[in-house]
Parts: structure tokens; C-alpha cells; sequence
């Protein structure tokens, strides 16, 4: 059970023997659950100072739930040198609750079932059939809500399915909502607002007596690489076309890229999508508390998919598989989780030249590296792109089926997608962790602002344009908003370190500068989800500042993460940084949403801006027609 990198996931071994320590340290009772177990990495400098051959410490890192109490304890235990490191209780209504556990959510169905006042509540909307009701248990939020500190919650928004098969989305039992105590296992409230009509019409995109036959029209498209892939994979190591990175899997973030680099030349030590958060718009009695932290209260990484060859993934493919700790402390392995392979992405550059006629074209190709997550009722697909030109890009896709409602005529706050069908106004907001070390660990951001001159003297024909440069010196004065009306980006640079013009070398993060959080400046999830009223934040390097909305974000009461990474507001001038960016969408349901959502895009990109000498790319070779038809 010897790792060869410190940074190396853990292996099932490894699960079960931190499993073990934990018992034999009597940090388990029968009632005790993990809510999370994860590598407990070691910190920047210390993964900077090893040495292949060196001896690694492996280290272990448990947030443990008792289901009977609620008493929560995080714990970290090295497996290396059998050793219990540090145990800490945690109050939740101070330091939050441990994400949701899987037993929990199947736990609802049986206690909203039970509950009299829920099922004469049901019953009144004209369902006697509970068998095909299908109560859908929600994160809770922190509300000041009288009784609710401290308690572990869900709040149970319910749908009904006309018989099994049928997709219960189409159905929503709208106007009542339970309020879960998940140690009491009882309804501690039940919100019984109005009573509005159950849509009936079905949306079962699966049945064809519903889509209609499949098209004949399509013909298959193959993509070959009759040479194998250009890639080249070692362990958790990958390298290709001059990049050089390590995958990591964490059961909360996600995929992670590790000690990214390009021609040996140091870019990114840690890329990750730390949180995400989907708030939604509509205000009334029964939805107002709709906002879901899909990482820090659902766990991303716990809810990977098992990619299938041919539909998720095209091509010459390589899978990782992941393996995470279920609720007992078990490993479980995801088969295929990650997905690792080439695209041919159009023209890399082209150009016919009119003196000397010379005519060349080179293709763009992308090494992508993904992983689909289901979150409910939506399935996002997170995409690292890198290019052979240097670009690293981040995508998110969303698909899936929007969340429902009844719809009520004139409603401000849906879209009627179906006859008597709402789909809620949301927003999907992501937060990108980047840790930086381009060509060293000492870095600069730079905002850069296109500037329009006026007519004068030194532009008497009215066509001049400039940039300003801006330097972002302090934490305070690194939380900054997009502004697409001066082409508004980041520069990332090494003040230390220049290309031959003497220039420092940089990157230059490019936003979509979409909106970001909506809700008021005075809302619950303004309070909790900071990081996503700025587009920007940049902070000083520091190994405990993982999560932008503070380490348990469940019930969290708010203020954590972000606003508290940056209130000593420390230097970020020529210091080792971290680049936190929010992105994302705001989701207006479409009626062409329905019954399963096209995908969408999101995402932003790191471009070199004199970070090399030239175009890196004029030794891709020509194409040929060797391949084509």
C-alpha cells in the first residue's frame, strides 16, 4: 500500500485501512456514517519539495455523522503511519451539517409517507395512490426559521408518476412542501400553501409512442485513429502534444487536474471546480428556499456517472475509473468515471499569401478530459479542454430535465413549458479554484479595459483605441464583477520572469461575463453562496482555503469561504495566488427545454498572451487526405 506520488488517489486499500483506523480508534459507533472521506493532500510547498523515491505520508481525511444524534466530528488519519492525527467535534449551527448522505434521501420517501398531515395534504389534490408518488428531498438552506438551528433538514417537494415507468417531472404536486428532521425522522413542518392543479399530460422522452419513430436520415459518423492516440498515460499521469498533468478525483469537487504544465513549464498546481450553487427565482411560500450547493451539500464527485463508450465519449478513448467511500466507509469503484481523448477542433491557423502565393493550413486538435455527474433531476457534464496553441478551456454542459412546477397564468417567476407546466427561473453558478503558478509560485492579475479616446490633438480622426492595466494588489481589491462593454479580462502573470521582448510572461482568463448572483444583497443565499456575487476573487496561497463557500456548506448560516479568505487582505502582488473565478448561466426555461433539455454551455478559457515567444504551434505538421472521403 505504497503510493508513488504524494498527490496519487487513494486506492480501495487505502480506504479500508483509514476505515479501519477510525474503528479501532473507537471514532465509530453503529449509528455513525461518512459523510465524506477524501486524501487529505499534502500541502503546496511540501508536494513542490518531494523528490521521486522519497517516502509519502498518506493522509486521510473523514467528516463523520452519528444519524442518531447529529453530533459531527472530522477526523484525519494517517495510513501510512497508522496514526489518528486530529479529531474535532463540529457544532452544525455554527459550522454547518456534512453534505447529504444517500441513506438520507431514501429515508424521506418512508417519513413523508408516514406522516398523517402530509398525506391528507396529498389526498386533498385528488392522489390516493402514494405508490406513485414520488417525494423529491431538497437541501434545506439557512433561513432564521424559528427551530431550526442546529437540526439536520431537507424540505420535500413531491411529484406523482401515473404508473411506474412514467417520468413523475411531468407531474408536479404543487402548493406543499414538508420540512424533514433527518435525526428525528419526522415532517417537523408542513407548508400547505394552495392548492393548484397537477399536470397531467406525460413527457416520457424514452417511449417512442411519445417521441415517434427515430430518424433514418443520419448516417454514422466514425472518428478513428488508426495510429492510436496521441496521449500517453502512466498511473494518474498524463502527457500529451508538450502537456504534462496529474488526474485526481475527489468524491466533493470532482475531477482535479494536478501540477499542469506545458513544454516543462509550470501553468496551473491545482484546477478544480470547487462549488456550484443553482438559486432559483421564485419567491413564494413553498419554493423561496429553492438554492442548491451541488458540490458542498450533494457531493459531485459521489454522484459521477459510469461513462458508455459511443455515447458519452466519441473516439479513441482511455477511462479512469474512480473510487470513492460510500456511507459505511466502503470503497465503491465508478467504472469508466473519467474520460480522456483527442478532438479534431477545425483550423488551427490558415493563410494564402498574395506575394509569395504560399498556401498553408494547419488543424487545431484538443486533448479533453471529462466527467459527468447526476444531480437530481440535471446532469452536468464538466469538460477540460487543452490546446495545442496553449489554451486551456473549461466547459460545462447541462442537460437533463428542468425542475417543475404549476404553472400559474401571468406567473413573473416560470416559464410555461406544457400545458399547465412551469419550469422555474434558476441560475447555475460555478466556481472555478485555479491555483496558479505560472513558471513559479510568484504571480501577478493584472485587469485589463479597453479605453476609447476621444478626439483631440493626439487623435484628430477619431479612431484611436487603447487598453488600461490595472493591478490588482490586495485580496479587497481582487473580488471584481465582468464588464463585457470594455472587453473586460485577467491577466496572470510572473513578474519575475519575461519572454525575449522583456516582457513578463502571462495568461490572460477570458470570461463569458454573464450574470452573476441575482438574488438580493440581503438574501439567505447571498449570506452563504458570497463567491458568486463577483466574477473574480484572488487570494494569497493558503493550504486550508479549499471551498469559496466555507468547508460545510450544508445549513451553513453564511458568511464563510470567500468573504473570510480575504478579510486580512493580504498581497496578491507577486505572491503565490490563487485565481477563484465564478461563471455560469441564467437559465430561462425554453419551452424547447422540455421533456429533457438540450445541452447547454458555460464555461471560460486561459489563453497565452507572452507567455511564449512566438506561435508555439508552427511545428504541427500539414494534414493530409490521407484519412478523408
Amino acid at each position: 500500500m505504497t503510493a508513488g506520488h504524494p498527490l496519487e488517489r487513494l486506492s480501495a486499500a487505502e480506504i479500508d485501512a483509514a476505515r479501519t483506523l477510525f474503528q479501532k480508534n473507537d471514532l465509530l459507533s453503529p449509528t455513525t456514517r461518512f459523510a465524506t472521506l477524501a486524501l487529505e493532500e499534502p500541502t503546496k510547498p511540501a508536494v513542490l519539495a518531494w523528490q521521486p523515491g522519497e517516502p509519502v505520508d498518506r493522509r486521510v481525511r473523514a467528516l463523520l455523522l452519528d444519524v442518531a444524534t447529529g453530533a459531527v466530528r472530522s477526523a484525519v488519519v494517517s495510513v501510512t503511519r497508522g496514526e489518528v492525527d486530529e479529531v474535532v467535534d463540529l457544532d452544525p449551527a455554527v459550522d454547518g451539517q456534512p453534505p447529504i448522505l444517500l441513506d438520507e434521501f431514501i429515508s424521506v420517501d418512508e417519513i413523508v409517507k408516514g406522516d398523517a398531515a402530509w398525506r391528507a395534504a396529498i389526498e386533498r389534490r385528488g392522489i390516493t395512490d402514494f405508490d406513485l408518488v414520488r417525494p423529491c428531498p431538497l437541501s434545506a438552506g439557512d433561513f432564521d426559521i424559528e427551530g431550526e438551528s442546529g437540526k439536520r433538514l431537507l424540505r420535500v417537494l413531491s411529484f406523482v408518476a401515473n404508473r411506474p415507468e412514467d417520468h413523475c417531472w411531468a407531474h408536479p404536486i404543487d402548493g406543499v412542501v414538508a420540512y424533514v428532521d433527518l435525526i428525528e425522522k419526522k415532517v417537523v413542518q408542513l407548508v400547505d400553501h394552495a392548492l393548484l392543479p397537477v399536470p397531467q399530460e406525460e413527457g416520457n422522452y424514452d417511449d417512442p409512442a411519445y417521441t415517434g419513430p427515430p430518424r433514418t436520415t443520419l448516417r454514422a459518423l466514425e472518428i478513428t485513429q488508426p495510429d492510436g492516440a496521441s496521449f500517453q498515460v502512466d498511473g494518474d499521469e498524463v502527457t500529451w502534444e508538450g502537456w504534462k498533468f496529474r488526474v485526481g478525483f475527489d468524491p466533493r469537487e470532482g475531477l482535479v487536474l494536478h501540477q499542469l504544465s506545458i513544454q516543462d513549464r509550470p501553468l496551473i498546481y491545482r484546477a478544480s471546480i470547487a462549488e456550484m450553487v443553482v438559486p432559483y427565482a421564485d419567491p413564494s411560500p413553498v419554493r423561496f428556499w429553492q438554492n442548491y450547493f451541488d458540490a458542498g451539500e450533494y457531493l459531485l464527485g459521489q454522484q459521477a456517472n459510469s461513462l458508455v463508450l459511443g455515447c458519452d465519449c466519441l473516439g479513441e478513448i482511455y477511462y479512469f475509473d474512480a473510487v470513492l467511500a460510500d456511507g459505511e466507509g466502503n470503497p465503491r469503484e465508478i467504472n469508466n468515471a473519467i474520460c480522456l481523448h483527442e478532438e479534431d477542433f477545425g483550423v488551427l491557423w490558415k493563410h494564402s499569401d498574395l506575394f509569395t502565393e504560399a498556401a498553408e493550413t494547419r488543424r487545431q486538435r484538443r486533448l479533453v478530459i471529462s466527467y459527468w455527474a447526476t444531480v437530481g433531476n440535471y446532469d452536468y457534464g464538466f469538460f477540460w479542454y487543452l490546446y495545442l496553441d496553449g489554451t486551456v478551456e473549461m466547459e460545462v454542459k447541462a442537460t437533463g430535465v428542468v425542475f417543475t412546477s404549476s404553472y400559474a397564468e401571468g406567473s413573473e417567476y416560470a416559464t410555461e413549458i406544457a400545458p399547465g407546466l412551469g419550469a422555474p427561473y434558476h441560475q447555475h453558478l460555478f466556481s472555478a479554484r485555479l491555483d496558479m503558478m505560472l513558471d513559479g509560485v510568484g504571480n501577478a492579475v493584472d485587469e485589463l479595459d479597453v479605453r476609447r479616446v476621444p478626439v483631440g490633438e493626439a487623435n484628430p480622426y477619431g479612431n484611436a483605441f487603447t487598453r488600461t492595466a490595472t493591478r490588482l494588489t490586495s485580496e479587497a481589491q481582487g473580488a471584481r464583477s465582468a464588464d463585457n462593454s470594455v472587453g473586460r479580462v485577467w491577466r496572470i502573470s510572473n513578474p519575475d520572469r519575461t519572454n525575449r521582448l522583456g516582457q513578463p510572461v502571462s495568461y490572460v482568463l477570458r470570461p463569458e461575463g454573464q450574470p452573476a448572483l441575482l438574488a438580493d444583497d440581503s438574501s439567505s443565499i447571498a449570506r452563504r453562496a458570497t463567491f458568486a456575487t463577483k466574477h473574480l476573487w484572488v487570494t494569497r496561497y493558503d493550504a486550508d482555503e479549499r471551498y469559496p463557500a466555507g468547508n460545510h456548506v450544508n445549513q451553513h448560516p453564511g458568511g464563510a469561504g470567500l468573504p473570510q479568505f480575504v478579510a486580512d487582505d493580504a498581497s496578491i502582488d507577486g505572491e503565490d495566488i490563487v485565481v477563484w473565478h465564478t461563471f455560469g448561466s441564467t437559465h430561462f426555461p425554453r419551452v424547447e427545454d422540455w421533456p429533457v433539455m438540450p445541452v447547454d454551455r458555460c464555461g471560460f478559457s486561459l489563453k497565452p498572451s507572452g507567455f511564449f515567444d512566438r506561435n508555439p504551434t508552427l511545428d504541427v505538421p500539414a494534414s493530409t487526405a490521407k484519412h478523408c472521403h
